[in-house]
């Protein structure tokens, strides 16, 4: 979709405000039965630029002068954002149209919000970017912001069929975003195929977006059968293309890693939201205040072992990239649950969150619920991770 009003605008055929009414349009015509919006209400872009007349929304963790930014909860209901976040205000000096605030789970954690996905009506967007990922899914808008903390960009982009990027942990500011778990959060996107996410990344962060796909590893992690069969199928394509492609198994500690992982986001989730605990109690949302309680009785040195963990894995894991530059895993269990009460596991995506390194769900082809291939590369590898996105999407014939 992203390409596509590049190309409309580019040769003349739409306008900026041909574009903007499209999105209007279609958000008028599904948001009743999706819910993925928190406030619409189109901004005027900040200056000309790359992305000059490309609406996109933003989750509702995020700050957006005078725009809703009530962070999920009806605690924070009609407040009203101060400022533009960093990320937020640097796309639309891009030229970007901040089409409005999109749904998240509360305060960007497990408790689930109203938004439905739009590919597989009945199941789960996945969370915490729950509107974020809906929207682009429903066409609803190209692109969108999220964050993720364990799994909240890539496993909602698996859920509702779309490309989900998580870049390396640091590499773009989080000022202006809610915080959850400061040594985990990581902003991210989603737009409607990896060759968008190029698109993205080169015209509003300067990405190279150069690299060739000739090797990757796939490491061997339990899924369901739809997800194990779905990337099985993935990988002999490449490999009938000409991508070499070694089986590996998961690093010894893996399992740990995950672990840690949810160490960390319970002991940091829990001081970043205990002043909220105590004010509101389990009225800011059950599952979180269950995750602020356990996180208050975490003993600091299991916070120090979880964290000694993930640098003992990031040397365990780098020397793997040393020799293949794509690592190829499940980005979720299988397709998304049924039902709108849980937002799914993150246990596929968590590993690489806490490794920091840069991850992207690219959909696979299907029938049925989507799912997606998760590509994870080493730390500062962005340019050329969303390289390989558009090729292997590409070369498996994307999703249908």
């Amino acid at each position: 979709m992203l390409r596509e009003f590049l190309h409309a605008l580019n040769s003349g055929e739409k306008t900026a405000s041909d574009l903007l009414e499209i999105c209007l349009r279609r958000i008028a015509a599904s948001e009743p039965e999706i819910q993925a919006w928190v406030e619409v209400a189109p901004q005027a872009p900040l200056a000309e630029g790359l992305l000059s007349g490309i609406p996109f929304g933003v989750k509702d963790i995020f700050e957006t002068r005078g725009l809703a930014t009530e962070y999920g909860s009806p605690l924070y209901e009609g407040r009203k954002g101060a400022f533009d976040a960093h990320v937020v205000g640097g796309l639309r000096r891009a030229g970007g149209v901040l089409l409005g605030k999109t749904r998240t789970t509360a305060f960007a954690s497990f408790d689930a919000a109203a938004t439905c996905n739009p590919r597989f009506p009945g199941h789960t967007p996945g969370g915490s970017s729950s509107g974020s990922a809906a929207a682009v899914a429903a066409g609803m808008v190209p692109f969108a912001l999220g964050t993720q903390t364990l799994g909240s960009v890539l496993r909602p982009a698996s859920f509702c069929g779309v490309c989900g990027f998580k870049p390396s942990f640091g590499l773009l500011s989080l000022e202006g975003a809610m915080p959850f778990a400061p040594s985990l959060d990581t902003v991210g996107f989603f737009t409607a195929t990896a060759a968008d996410m190029g698109e993205l990344w080169t015209r509003g962060f300067g990405g190279r977006f150069e690299a060739d796909l000739n090797r990757a590893a796939w490491m061997r992690v339990s899924a369901e059968d739809a997800m194990e069969h779905a990337l099985a199928d993935a990988v002999e394509r490449l490999r009938a293309r000409g991508v070499s492609i070694d089986e590996i198994d998961p690093p010894q500690g893996w399992d740990g890693l995950q672990a840690a992982a949810r160490t960390i986001n319970q002991y940091e989730g829990a001081r970043s939201l205990q002043a909220r605990f105590e004010e509101f109690g389990d009225g800011i949302g059950s599952k979180l205040a269950d995750l602020v309680r356990t996180g208050l009785r975490l003993a600091p040195s299991a916070y120090d072992d979880a964290r000694t963990h993930v640098e003992q894995m990031k040397v365990a894991v780098n020397s793997i990239f040393w020799e293949y530059p794509a690592i190829l895993t499940p980005a979720s269990a299988g397709p998304a649950p049924a039902g709108l009460g849980s937002t799914g596991d993150p246990s596929h995506n968590a590993p690489w969150t806490a490794l920091g390194v840069p991850a992207i769900c690219v959909p696979l082809p299907v029938r049925g619920g989507p799912v997606g291939v998760q590509i994870a590369a080493g730390w500062g590898r962005d340019d050329a991770l969303v390289a390989v996105a558009a090729q292997l999407e590409a070369q498996i014939g994307g999703a249908r």
